[in-house]
């Protein structure tokens, strides 16, 4: 099967019985043309008009944003309505923030959820900004959202595992909270590595235990009651992985502890998060009993 028919085939998601009705809220967004609106790449990823809306704008705005809950990246803000997310994806953003410049390239955020940083990125002026996710609830929190913002940000329900198919390279590829969630981690990174143009970069991430060997964690069942964790490395494991997938240059950008700052329940979300996740007892393990969530940021570059 050919990417034109794999397309098609997944388009056909978006009309999945517990999808189609979130897109047909979409439908009543036609009730906001009348106004421009301008993004702002801050923390809380704002849009806005010069224009105030009248009260019930505001409350099929509020009812349209709501439907599309839980809502795990962000946080957004459109004409006042705060969208506070599971996640403060700011924070993971402006960490990364110092190590990239993507103006004037093409770019890839494979496992985009709903977009968030592409929207950030806009601020780069990057020639091209393309989304993989398979997932049709987080493209149409995409589609939500670029109602708005009126974007040329493509988004593709595609995965990793396409990318080197795809009908052009990329100069740089973002790939973050993916890692952990294939079986095969050093076939995903080859397939960043094919996907990418000479000297092309990657910054990826994932969960990481201590330790200086060279090994990784396999969890038995589940990682902070995640289903779909295969290994959790060491950074000179995750490295290695990087080498004999094809990159050099491999930099340690940051290794940060998940808190409750960054991942948290909000009206916004799922009833449970973090804290849930780890021991009631001791917050330095989940309650599987394995370390608590940290994350090894690396940079690297295609040979």
């Amino acid at each position: 099967m050919n990417l034109e028919q794999l397309r098609k085939q997944r388009a056909k998601w978006l009309e999945w019985k517990n999808i189609k009705p979130l897109r047909e809220v979409l439908e009543n967004l036609k009730e906001f043309d009348k106004y421009e609106y301008f993004l702002e790449p801050t923390d809380w990823l704002t849009l806005k008009s010069n224009s105030n809306l009248n009260n019930n704008e505001k409350e099929l705005l509020e009812k349209t944003a709501k439907a599309l809950i839980p809502w795990r990246k962000g946080p957004f803000d459109i004409q006042g309505l705060q969208i506070d997310s599971e996640w403060q994806s700011n924070k993971k953003y402006n960490l990364l923030r110092p190590h990239f410049n993507l103006k004037d390239k093409i770019v890839a955020d494979v496992g985009c959820n709903n977009g968030y940083y592409m929207f950030r990125m806009l601020e780069d002026q990057p020639k091209r900004l393309v989304g993989f996710d398979p997932s049709p609830f987080f493209k149409t929190q995409f589609d939500f959202i670029n109602y708005f913002a009126k974007t040329d940000i493509k988004y593709e329900m595609l995965g990793v595992e396409h990318l080197e198919f795809y009908e052009h390279k990329f100069d740089f590829i973002f790939m973050l909270g993916v890692l952990y969630h294939r079986s095969d981690p050093i076939s995903a990174l080859k397939s960043l590595n094919r996907a990418l143009n000479p000297n092309g970069e990657i910054i990826v991430d994932s969960f990481m235990i201590d330790g200086k060997q060279e090994v990784a964690l396999c969890p038995a069942e589940r990682y902070a009651k995640i289903p779909n964790i295969y290994f959790i490395p060491t950074v000179n494991c995750f490295k290695n992985w990087l080498n004999r997938a094809g990159f050099v240059d491999v930099e340690l950008i940051e290794i940060t502890q998940t808190d409750s700052d960054e991942q948290r329940v909000t009206p916004w979300t799922f009833e449970q998060s973090l804290d849930h996740f780890l021991d009631e007892n001791d917050k330095s393990k989940t309650v599987e009993g394995y370390p608590a969530p940290k994350r090894a940021y690396l940079k690297a570059r295609k040979k």
